[in-house]
């Protein structure tokens, strides 16, 4: 096998990888998964609106079995109650850094990860039909691998004992997903054209030292 050809399989073989890892190939939940996950969080709290329990088994029994961005505004608290576990002086920022502390090693060890995170510079620019809504302090776009990831991550019940954090971290929140149409940002596109480019130089070089 020449050099050049080892180079075009190694890389082709890395992006494999890696694709297998970043895709859900398990499909859409099924209810025996989804009963699993209500009998082990029946108990458990998520805070917020009532309605949001029942939008949630609304939405893991719609699953795709795709990739969502979960969009969440923020405003955090400016004088947040004292938590058990926290700082006695903590701010809102420093609790919901203890929450993340937990999240983001949950995110990303399931090929999940923050895709755009970002602080307010303006209030609503545009705002129709929702009150309560015209100041943000954050804005954070969240990729999920799939809802199956969702139900991993919030079935832990480490993720309710750090939740308290994020709860009393918050003055208010917005979080809803979406199934892109468009992602120019997905690291399996960027990934592979990437790893297709560096490919194409390295074969490049080495024929370009075969022709001497």
């Amino acid at each position: 096998m020449t050099s050049r050809r080892k180079i075009w399989l190694g890389s082709i073989g890395l992006y494999a990888l890696f694709f297998s890892w970043y895709t859900d190939f398990g499909g859409p939940l099924t209810e025996t998964e989804i009963q699993e996950y209500i009998a082990k969080t029946e108990n458990r709290d998520l805070g917020g609106d009532s309605s949001a329990h029942e939008a949630l088994l609304e939405f893991l029994r719609n699953d795709t079995g795709d990739q969502f961005l979960m969009f969440n505004a923020v405003d955090l608290a400016k004088n947040p109650p004292p938590t058990e576990g926290a700082p006695p002086d903590a701010d809102g920022q420093a609790l919901v850094d203890l929450y993340m502390e937990h999240m983001i090693p949950a995110l990303l060890s399931r090929a999940s990860h923050p895709v755009v995170v970002g602080k307010s510079v303006a209030d609503s620019l545009d705002l129709f039909g929702i009150e309560g809504a015209e100041a943000w302090s954050d804005g954070v776009i969240m990729r999920y691998r799939s809802r199956r990831t969702l139900v991993d991550i919030i079935g832990n019940p480490e993720f309710y004992a750090r939740h308290d954090f994020k709860l009393a971290g918050l003055e208010k929140t917005i979080a809803y997903p979406i199934e892109p149409r468009i992602y120019l940002g997905d690291l399996r596109l960027l990934l592979g054209l990437f790893m297709l480019a560096t490919t194409a130089l390295l074969d490049a070089r080495l024929a370009h030292r075969e022709a001497r």
